[in-house]
């Protein structure tokens, strides 16, 4: 019998938008996953900043923006946490709550390849799980050859098998909070269920509603 696949997707969600669900959608097909759950952090170990939002609206945001999709579901694990958000314990956290015989893939987007070497425990990570790095499409694929020194082959091989080809999407959070805070639209960019929570709240600096 298969194996069962669930695929964590963190990140800080800041606030979610139409392209972290089609990579998220994607990378689930590519895998296999019977499910991919949305894990939004508290704050990344790697950034001194906190999210401009806060846990429970980025958390409702969550939820709105994935009610339509059976596949996804989100976990407030991290947010629940004093400290910043460590990879490695989330995988185990959900290893132990889904037990063994569950294969758990954490999504990576190819831009964070540069950080990896710093993330805590990420040897174990990769020994431990499944680290599915996530690029764009027309992008080349990501270079894993300068970790061999690293990690070795094994591992080196390991991260190669779970390379994800995305769709191309140009959205960020960064660019969707600059324009709701000058008033400029978002459509075609962000749930309209999350942005009707967004003019609600009075998130981002949107003055008008």
């Amino acid at each position: 019998m298969p194996e069962k696949k669930i695929a964590l997707f963190g990140g800080t969600f800041d606030p979610i938008h139409l392209g972290h669900t089609a990579v998220a959608a994607a990378a689930g097909e590519h895998i296999g996953a019977e499910k991919v759950v949305f894990v939004p952090a508290r704050r990344s170990p790697l950034k001194a900043f906190f999210p401009e939002a806060s846990d429970e609206d980025r958390l409702a945001m969550i939820g709105l923006a994935i009610s339509g999709n059976s596949r996804f579901d989100v976990s407030d694990y991290e947010l629940k946490k004093a400290g910043p958000s460590y990879t490695l314990e989330t995988v185990r956290y959900f290893r132990e709550q889904l037990g063994s015989g569950v294969l758990i893939y954490w999504l990576a987007g190819a831009d964070t390849l540069e950080d990896l070497p710093h993330w805590y425990g990420v040897t174990e990570l990769i020994d431990e799980g499944n680290l599915a790095v996530m690029y764009r499409a027309g992008f080349a694929p990501p270079d894993f050859s300068k970790f061999l020194p690293l990690w070795g082959g094994d591992r080196v091989r390991k991260m190669r098998q779970n390379v994800v080809e995305t769709p191309l999407v140009d959205i960020s959070s960064t660019e969707i909070r600059k324009r709701l805070s000058a008033g400029q639209d978002v459509g075609g960019m962000i749930c309209p269920k999350v942005l009707q929570y967004i003019r609600e709240r009075r998130l981002y600096g949107i003055q008008d509603y």
